[in-house]
């Protein structure tokens, strides 16, 4: 079973709709440790990405997560649109030139992206961000491709390991972003950039599970 690029485009419209579906959610996330934009501002960047798939509808997979991550750098504002931009930049990088995806250059290619946001971002683990969600939904990721796993039971595991991840963030104190200036008064709040993360892995394990 591999990921084709039609189910690529078929999960960036799925995000985007469950984006925007939180959006009031993300919103609130982020009003607490934030500036309560994180959810217009993603759900606005994938508006336009999802706009932008037409152009490249016929083209490899690469192209269109590299059309992806320029449109978020360019429409998200805040330190999301650089980070998810990263993310999906590098994530092109891997997979250029490519059609389909197996489970083990999906492996690949989530690495990459996530490495891109660590070096971008600057954070580790328990810094209470997108990473706290991201790390562990690719050692799950991994290991269940690793044990022989199928696509669509190895991206329930890396969804449910995100969104574990997401959970984890509500108790630490924040090193990084805006939510930092609080020091320990950002303790007890769930990070949105770990949150719209498992939203992301939670449609992929949906739309590509399927397939």
């Amino acid at each position: 079973m591999t990921i084709s690029r039609d189910a690529v485009l078929e999960w960036l419209k799925a995000f985007a709709v469950a984006i925007e579906t939180q959006k009031d959610y993300l919103t609130q996330l982020d009003s607490e440790i934030g500036d309560a934009d994180h959810g217009a501002n993603m759900t606005r960047g994938l508006k336009a990405c999802v706009e932008a798939l037409p152009s490249v509808a016929d083209k490899d997979i690469g192209s269109v997560f590299k059309a992806v991550g320029m449109k978020l750098i360019s429409t998200v504002g805040g330190a999301s649109g650089p980070l998810y931009g990263t993310l999906f930049l590098q994530m092109a990088t891997t997979s250029n030139g490519k059609l389909e995806l197996s489970l083990a250059e999906w492996v690949a290619t989530l690495e990459a992206g996530i490495n891109g946001v660590l070096t971008r971002g600057r954070a580790n683990l328990g810094d209470k961000t997108m990473i706290d969600a991201l790390s562990p939904a690719l050692v799950a990721l991994k290991t269940a491709a690793a044990n022989g796993a199928s696509l669509s039971e190895a991206l329930r595991l890396s969804a449910e390991a995100c969104a574990a991840g997401r959970d984890a963030t509500i108790p630490l104190v924040a090193k990084k972003g805006r939510a930092s200036y609080l020091g320990e008064r950002s303790a007890g709040h769930q990070d949105p950039g770990a949150t719209s993360s498992a939203i992301m892995l939670q449609t992929i394990a949906e739309v590509w599970g399927k397939a």
